[in-house]
């Protein structure tokens, strides 16, 4: 938020249970997550609630954030060599009114050793990070390339956060 000028008033965790629902296909997810959280938080002033959510999908196959280790490296070597999908969604609650986009981001990752993968898991930047990577840590040299929004990998994509918020009055502002 601080990238585009906006300080938030407040960082409030939405805590909403993130199992996905049976047969749940990844957009449809994402979105429902971002939504919830949103709805979650509703009541905690007047002002507007901003809440997003990012999933890692390999195939139909949500990634979200592993269990342990062995769930982390499962995730890593399924996604070495191959592309995947990087999908963040954001809701904006202002004013009775709820405002949604879907950010779609391609990567494809370059083939990882065990070596690598080990090495990976031993740093922990994956805990707690959706498909058990950090592309904006050292995860980066994964990334053979890229399609769509870097912020939206990171977990805030920023183009989109800032239309929605400039169309409720809150532009960012110079410091």
């Amino acid at each position: 938020m601080a990238q585009i000028g906006i300080s938030p008033q407040q960082i409030v965790p939405a805590e909403i249970d993130e199992t996905p629902l049976r047969n749940e296909l990844p957009r449809r997810y994402v979105q429902r997550m971002a939504r919830e959280k949103t709805q979650a938080l509703a009541g905690m002033g007047s002002g507007a609630v901003l809440c997003a959510d990012t999933t890692v999908v390999a195939g139909r196959r949500i990634l979200g954030k592993p269990a342990d280790a062995r769930e982390a490296a499962e995730f890593l070597r399924l996604l070495s060599g191959r592309r995947h999908l990087v999908l963040t969604a954001i809701a904006l609650g202002h004013a009775g009114r709820l405002q949604e986009r879907l950010v779609e981001t391609v990567i494809r990752f370059r083939p990882l050793t065990a070596m690598e993968i080990d090495d990976y898991l031993a740093c922990g930047e994956w805990q707690g990070k959706a498909g058990a990577y950090a592309v904006q840590g050292r995860a980066g040299a994964f990334v053979l390339w890229m399609r769509g929004s870097y912020s939206g990998v990171v977990g805030l994509p920023l183009a989109e956060t800032a239309t929605l918020l400039a169309g409720i009055g809150i532009r960012g502002k110079a410091e």
